[in-house]
């Protein structure tokens, strides 16, 4: 087989060549390449930031703290929406309402902690309705 005639090459229809080809066609007129966007990471920081900002204006968070804060912010309202869930689910309900959270925040936070909690998000619901 040493002498036999070799096969016309197709290398032009090989698919690896092929993708090159389609690869270098895509950008038009050298434009350049867009840079890939990172995942957006959900966070409090900024909601944080502004409380903190109202309360005590002239003083800072480092990043380690912030961190903390984010922490504990994701952890309350995990430990809240599980504690609202059980409750529905033991009234036979199937939305989840105000009420049950406000339920939810007597049983997990204590005593004048969760009145505070209370009243604040009653503010915040009919201030949230009124602007409707």
């Amino acid at each position: 087989m040493a002498g036999s005639p070799k096969k016309p090459a197709s290398r032009a229809a090989s698919p690896k060549k092929a993708s090159k080809a389609m690869k270098k066609g895509g950008r038009k007129g050298g434009a350049k390449a867009t840079k890939r966007r990172s995942k957006r990471r959900e966070s409090y920081t900024m909601y944080i930031y502004k409380v903190l900002k109202q309360v005590h204006p002239d003083v800072g968070i480092s990043s380690k703290s912030m961190s903390i804060m984010n922490s504990f912010v994701n952890d309350i309202f995990e430990r809240l929406a599980g504690q609202a869930s059980r409750l529905c689910i033991q009234n036979k309900r199937l939305t989840m309402g105000s009420r049950e959270v406000q339920t939810s925040v007597r049983l997990l936070l204590p005593g004048e902690l969760a009145k505070h909690a209370v009243s604040e998000g009653t503010k915040a619901v009919t201030k949230y309705t009124s602007s409707k």
